[in-house]
């Protein structure tokens, strides 16, 4: 009987000590937050959880939404503003995150002038987005560059306002 009670015992302590590695060591599921409390000043002085261990997961950063620039006629001067200055750190988080993603600049222009001066023109307007990011700090591999010119039209060409919207470059960021 003496044999049975003894076995029981060690089982028992092996079972709480394994599961008590496999738990807290190996998978380290035990720095649950704890609640101290200091003495001596007053009883509402308190301290919430382990202030020195942040997250091993990291938060994922969401993808986000494509950026329009556009331009005055036969131009591609760019003057940055709060909302590039925003899409630009949201996307170079992003990107920093997923290391196969990467950021894309279509230039666009509306149809008046001839199909190679416009490509050229397009082109031209994305380097000057790329020459933007490029200066903030995003890698130039990160950066892909091209140029539709009057191909892809986000309006009627036949109108001001449409020919206005067309002037354009285009980012969004590629997976």
């Amino acid at each position: 009987m003496k044999i049975l009670i003894f076995g029981f015992f060690m089982f028992v302590t092996w079972s709480a000590l394994s599961t008590y590695i496999y738990v807290c060591k190996i998978k380290g599921l035990c720095n649950e937050p704890k609640t101290l409390q200091s003495y001596g000043s007053s009883n509402t002085d308190t301290i919430v959880g382990d202030t020195l261990i942040k997250s091993r997961v990291p938060e994922k950063t969401a993808i986000p939404e494509n950026l329009i620039v556009y331009f005055a006629f036969d131009k591609s001067d760019f003057n940055a503003d709060t909302t590039t200055d925003k899409y630009f750190y949201l996307s170079t988080a992003y990107l920093e995150q997923n290391i196969h993603a990467r950021l894309s600049i279509t230039g666009h222009t509306d149809a008046i002038g001839s199909d190679e001066y416009n490509k050229s023109l397009g082109y031209r307007r994305a380097r000057t987005m790329q020459h933007y990011f490029e200066s903030k700090g995003l890698q130039a591999n990160k950066i892909i560059v091209e140029s539709k010119g009057e191909k892809e039209p986000a309006d009627l060409n036949n109108t001001a306002a449409g020919r206005t919207n067309n002037r354009r470059t285009v980012i969004t960021i590629k997976k």
